[in-house]
């Protein structure tokens, strides 16, 4: 990037932040919500009982009703219509990660002239061509057919864009012989699932059995930088992160961006977000600047686990697209910088049963117990299948985050805290006794336990899934990540256990009912206590201590992916009816496949720019001082020794690189991820060296001092 063209960039990014004053945004919000198809839209384009058979389905579970689909159609295409819609697509979640999406317009030819029309097979089912999706095995590519399937959970929502409006509706997508080929149909099958095991464990302990609602709150970590330095990183635009850039002197050392005062063309930025995101019915509530320099997040209030994940999957193309009408661009990958903080996505996941929180202590014996019975149930569902949660973030991305000192390491455990620890001990020990915290008692059976009052212990950000009051907080998930794959793990294992501890507690004779319930969870805690930790997850010596418990451990994700296919992992996905076992063998081809095709084009990428940018500019910068050296040596001026020593370290850096880049080459011939990996580092620590022995102005890529600190 030459000193030319680093001033024009400077220069128009001054020109951009100074064009960024915040207009006066009001207080009215009436917006909120007018592009989704809602309960409030439902009842005024709908008629009455058509209206109330679809409100059934979407808000106490029952089955849908195809005899309305003619008269759902037209109401919502007049709602489209309305809102400025002139064509449908059915919006679903392909192996791809992202979304997808193919647009029909509602026009229909009558004679000479058109009419807009949308029938209830249009809403119902689509048919996108399938082959050229990954589908792991699961079609063949002159197998092509496949469908979309209306979800009328996940409310219809109007997409705007420059010249007009699309309707789009969540589906599910499957092919031609009902497998499922997309990541909604899985997470609405172990949401069936979970809710059955659930019902079942409430009619255990004779209690009501409302709906049950899996709740999701998914905070959005994200990086911005201005677009020009992105469009001179070919690095970014081909793979999300830098794979060359010296650290700057100053980074995140100072902890100052944490939380600082949001510069203003960012919180413009975030206003609009915001914006689109509320007319969406997207709840966005929180913004702030997150730990790294350009780092920040979004976090929404909690909502179904089905809509937030969509909702997530909006939130994140929003960022994006209002990023470019703001001249940035906003980056998703886990770890676009090196030496800085990566990006995740905390998810927040709780239980409901009618209105009975699972993961909240109540005020009553009866609650508490069943607040007990749930929490020793995800202590045995995460122990069991720590491995699974670890395939649900695997990626090559989410490689550079994980155990890097900012995010938890690729060992599951848990975090309780202090308080809900020591009543874990207490049930464990099966004797009376009180905590160090006081208030009411907690009573369970014939044992006194202490009381247990939300937010009663400190937070554990290293922990990958803590206990948070009334959730758990799974923060190992990727920020590029679809929540899908996480929450559908997290649903299936708890529903196992909680369908194991159902079994065993309606064996209960209701005279011996609370003894029998206290050595049930005793022995629960016995077995799986080795996955409670409470401490730093950062630490080496947790790595020392998770080996002697025997708890699943591997730095590679291609491990963690291989555990999709054990036995054991493939009969509890059946058993509960979220993949058949063809379904999840075509997951594992489909993510290693993928895991391997990013790191081969990482590699790719910077074999390229090594070879055509970097050594260019070091070959430039050693000619310009070995001439700069002949000429004094000639003259006989002094400078020569600091002049040699310079010539001799580029000289040294131009051998090395060749050296390392042929390795690199040698090693995509290949094709084996983790030598490919290892080779783009020792390319990387040569180029990043040369990055400060060449002069500014003759460095073609822009810097981290400037991309991370000028936007």
């Amino acid at each position: 990037m030459n000193i030319s063209c680093r001033s024009k960039t400077m220069d128009t990014i001054a020109a951009r932040q100074a064009d960024c004053p915040l207009k006066g945004v009001s207080g009215n919000i009436d917006f909120y919500a007018e592009d989704v198809f809602n309960t409030e839209s439902i009842k005024q384009y709908l008629p009455s009982k058509v209206a109330a058979k679809l409100l059934a389905t979407i808000n106490d579970g029952k089955p849908l009703n195809e005899t309305i689909a003619s008269d759902v159609a037209h109401g919502m295409k007049e709602w489209a219509i309305d809102h400025g819609a002139t064509h449908f697509t059915h919006w679903f979640l392909p192996l791809t990660g992202s979304t997808a999406e193919k647009h029909d317009s509602f026009l229909e030819p009558v004679g000479d002239k058109a009419i807009m029309t949308f029938s209830g097979k249009n809403l119902i089912v689509g048919e996108p061509d399938a082959s050229s999706f990954p589908s792991g095995g699961l079609r063949c590519t002159f197998e092509a057919r496949g469908y979309t399937a209306w979800d009328p959970t996940s409310p219809a929502f109007i997409k705007r864009h420059a010249n007009g409006a699309t309707l789009c509706i969540p589906t599910a997508f499957c092919s031609y012989t009902g497998a499922a080929l997309d990541k909604k149909t899985p997470v609405l099958r172990s949401i069936q699932a979970l809710s059955t095991a659930t019902k079942r464990l409430m009619k255990a302990f004779n209690q009501p059995t409302g709906k049950v609602t899996v709740m999701l709150g998914a905070e959005q970590e994200y990086f911005l930088i201005d677009r020009l330095y992105y469009l001179h990183r070919p690095d970014l635009v081909q793979t999300g992160r830098t794979l060359f850039g010296a650290p700057p002197p100053k980074h995140q050392q100072l902890e100052d961006h944490y939380f600082g005062s949001i510069r203003q063309r960012v919180l413009k930025f975030m206003t609009e977000v915001e914006h689109e995101l509320w007319r969406l019915g997207i709840p966005a509530k929180t913004r702030h600047n997150e730990v790294a320099p350009a780092q920040f997040e979004l976090a929404p209030v909690f909502e179904e686990v089905n809509l937030a994940i969509d909702h997530n999957m909006l939130v994140m193309e929003i960022l994006r697209q209002v990023a470019e009408r703001h001249g940035l661009v906003c980056l998703l990958h886990e770890k676009p910088f090196a030496s800085v903080n990566g990006s995740g996505k905390h998810n927040n996941w709780s239980l409901l049963c009618g209105k009975v929180n699972l993961l909240d202590p109540g005020n009553d014996p009866e609650q508490n117990a069943i607040f007990l019975t749930a929490l020793c149930a995800m202590i045995q569902a995460v122990d069991k299948h720590s491995d699974l949660l670890l395939a649900a973030v695997a990626g090559a991305g989410n490689d550079h985050r994980l155990g890097a000192n900012e995010a938890p390491p690729g060992i599951i455990s848990i975090y309780l805290g202090q308080q809900l620890n020591e009543i874990i001990e207490l049930l464990e020990n099966g004797n009376g006794g009180s905590s160090h915290h006081k208030a009411s008692q907690l009573r369970i059976g014939v044992d006194v336990l202490p009381p247990l009052p939300r937010d009663a212990t400190d937070r554990n950000r290293t922990s990958p899934f803590a206990f948070t009051g009334n959730k758990f907080e799974f923060r190992a998930p990727g920020s590029s990540h679809s929540c899908a794959g996480a929450m559908m793990v997290l649903n299936t294992i708890a529903a196992e256990a909680l369908d194991e501890i159902a079994a065993e507690i309606e064996k209960f004779k209701p005279k011996t009912f609370n003894a029998e319930l206290q050595t049930l969870l005793k022995s629960i805690i016995k077995k799986h206590k080795r996955i409670i930790f409470n401490g730093d997850n950062y630490s080496g010596e947790w790595r020392k201590e998770a080996a002697a418990r025997g708890l699943f451990s591997s730095p590679s994700a291609l491990e963690w992916l291989k555990s999709l296919t054990d036995r054991k992992n493939i009969d509890l996905f059946e058993k509960y009816k979220v993949f058949t076992e063809q379904e999840i063998s075509s997951r594992h081809e489909v993510f290693v496949e993928e895991y391997r095709r990013r790191i081969r084009i990482e590699g790719g990428i910077a074999l390229e720019i090594c070879n055509s940018m970097i050594v260019p500019a070091v070959v430039e910068q050693f000619q310009k001082v070995t001439s700069a050296l002949l000429n004094a040596k000639t003259l006989k001026m002094t400078g020569t020794s600091g002049l040699t020593e310079l010539a001799k370290n580029l000289g040294c850096g131009i051998d090395e690189l060749g050296v390392k880049a042929g390795k690199l080459e040698k090693a995509l011939k290949n094709n084996r991820p983790e030598d490919i990996v290892k080779a783009m580092n020792e390319l990387r620590k040569i180029a990043d060296g040369m990055e400060n022995l060449v002069a500014d102005d003759a460095w073609p890529l822009p810097k981290y001092r400037e991309m991370l600190f000028i936007y």
